[in-house]
C-alpha cells in the first residue's frame, strides 16, 4: 500500500469508529476485508488510527470536521505533515482537499485549551486540581505514543543477561530509572513477541511505572499475596517472581483466561481463585487492589477511554473503588498480629480516584493507617500510576 491509500484506510476504519465501533473491532474488520494488506501496512495503519484517537479533539478542530476524512486532516497538520502529500486522489489515495475543506481549516492559534490538550472541557478543572501546574504538561504527554517497556523476569536472568540476548534479536533497550526490572525497548518493538527472550519467559511487556508499583509494595519472599484484581496477570506475574506465594482473583474470571499460559512461560505457579472461594483462603501478608478507574494515566495505551469517560463514570468508578477498600479491609483483618496490608493502586493521575480515595477509606476505617503513598506521572517516562500501603494500626 502506499502512504496515501494507508492513510485512506485510515479514514474509513476512523468512520467506523466515530459511528460507534470499537477501534481494535473496526481495525479487525478492516483486515479481514482487505487481506493483500501486509504486516507494515497493518502497522501504519494501527499507528494512523491511534494517533488519531489520543489527538481526537485537536484532529478534528485543524481538520475542520467531525468524521475521519477531517480527522486525518487535522491529524497530519497537527504533525507538521501537509495533507496536499497524501490526499493526491491518485491511486487509493483521498481526494484532494476541496475549497470547502480547505476554508473550514483551524489554525493551531484558534484552537481552545480543551482543544490544544485534547481534553474534554469537563475534565480540564479535574486535572487542574489534581496536577495543578503540571497539569498541561501531562495532558500534552498524554498526546502521544507510549514507550514500550519491558519487565524482566528476575527470578530467571539479570537485566544484563536480557538485554544482551534481545540484542540478539536486533531488539535495543536501555535500563529504565523508574524500576530496577525495566528496560525501555528502542528498535524493534514488534519483534518482541517472537524474541528468545520473551518466548523463555525471561521478559513481559510491562510499563515501567506498573513494574515500580509492585517494587513499592516491598515483597518479600515467601509472603502470601492476593491479587484481587489481577486482570490479565502482569502485577501477578511480577509479584510472584519476587517469591510471593501468589493468588490471583478478578471479579470477571474471563479477563485471567491468558495467566496460566503466561505463568507457565516465566515459570511461576499463580493460584486462581474465584469470587465464592475468596473467604476459604485464609490469610495474607498483603492484598493488591490494582482498582478499576478512569485510566487517565494510561490514556495514550487506551486513547478510547478519554473519550468514552463521562462525569457520571467517573462517579460510578470512584464508589466501585470504595466498595474495593471496604472489600480488602475484609480480607486482612483477620491477619495474626495485624500486620496484613492493603495496597491500592490506580492508573489514574486523578486525585479524587487516589489521595482522597485512600483519606476517605483511613477516615472510615480509622484502625488503618497510610503508611506510603506514590503518584507517577507519564512524564516520568511510563504511565501514570497512584499505589498506596494501608497497614492496621
Amino acid at each position: 500500500m502506499t502512504p496515501g491509500a494507508r492513510v485512506a484506510a485510515a479514514i474509513e476504519v476512523l468512520d467506523a469508529y466515530l459511528s460507534g465501533t470499537p477501534a481494535e473491532q473496526a481495525l479487525s474488520g478492516w483486515t479481514r476485508g482487505h487481506r493483500f494488506a501486509g504486516s507494515k501496512d497493518r502497522a501504519a495503519l494501527r499507528d494512523h488510527v491511534f494517533d488519531a484517537l489520543r489527538r481526537l479533539r485537536s484532529s478534528a478542530a485543524l481538520g475542520g470536521g467531525q468524521d475521519g476524512r477531517a480527522t486525518m486532516i487535522g491529524l497530519l497538520r497537527g504533525q507538521g505533515i501537509d495533507p496536499d502529500s497524501l490526499f493526491t486522489g491518485e491511486g487509493h489515495a483521498p481526494a484532494r482537499l476541496s475549497p470547502a475543506e480547505y476554508a473550514s481549516l483551524k489554525d493551531q492559534a484558534d484552537l481552545t485549551r480543551g482543544e490544544r490538550l485534547d481534553c474534554p472541557d469537563w475534565l480540564l478543572a479535574r486535572f487542574d486540581k489534581s496536577l495543578a501546574d503540571q497539569s498541561d504538561a501531562v495532558l500534552d504527554a498524554l498526546r502521544h505514543r507510549a514507550p514500550v517497556f519491558l519487565r524482566v523476569n528476575t527470578a530467571r536472568a539479570t537485566r544484563e543477561e536480557v538485554q544482551a540476548l534481545l540484542a540478539q534479536d536486533a531488539i535495543s533497550t536501555t535500563p529504565h530509572d523508574l524500576a530496577s526490572t525495566a528496560l525501555l525497548v528502542n528498535e524493534n518493538p514488534r519483534k518482541i513477541n517472537g524474541s528468545r527472550a520473551f518466548l523463555e519467559g525471561l521478559v513481559e511487556l510491562q510499563d515501567a511505572a506498573s513494574q515500580a508499583v509492585i517494587e513499592a509494595l516491598n515483597v518479600q519472599p515467601g509472603m502470601r499475596v492476593l491479587d484481587y484484581c489481577a486482570g490479565g496477570g502482569g502485577k501477578a506475574l511480577a509479584l510472584a517472581a519476587l517469591g510471593a506465594d501468589v493468588v490471583a482473583h478478578d471479579i470477571a474470571p474471563a479477563r485471567m483466561i491468558d495467566l496460566p499460559t503466561r505463568a507457565k512461560r516465566a515459570g511461576c505457579d499463580i493460584k486462581m481463585v474465584t469470587t465464592p472461594k475468596l473467604n476459604t483462603l485464609g490469610d495474607f501478608d498483603l492484598v493488591l487492589a490494582d482498582a478499576p478507574c478512569s485510566g487517565s494515566g494510561s490514556w495514550r495505551r487506551a486513547p478510547q477511554g478519554k473519550w468514552l469517560l463521562d462525569a457520571q463514570r467517573l462517579s460510578s468508578l470512584c464508589q466501585i473503588q470504595s466498595e474495593i477498600l471496604t472489600k480488602l479491609s475484609e480480607l486482612t483483618h483477620r491477619k495474626a498480629g495485624n500486620t496484613a496490608e492493603i495496597a491500592y493502586a490506580t492508573c489514574s493521575v486523578l486525585v479524587e480516584e487516589n489521595h482522597e480515595q485512600v483519606a476517605q477509606f483511613v477516615l472510615k476505617h480509622p484502625s488503618y493507617d497510610c503508611v506510603e503513598e506514590r503518584q507517577f506521572m507519564p512524564l516520568d517516562g511510563g504511565d501514570g500510576f497512584y499505589v498506596a500501603r494501608l497497614r492496621r494500626k
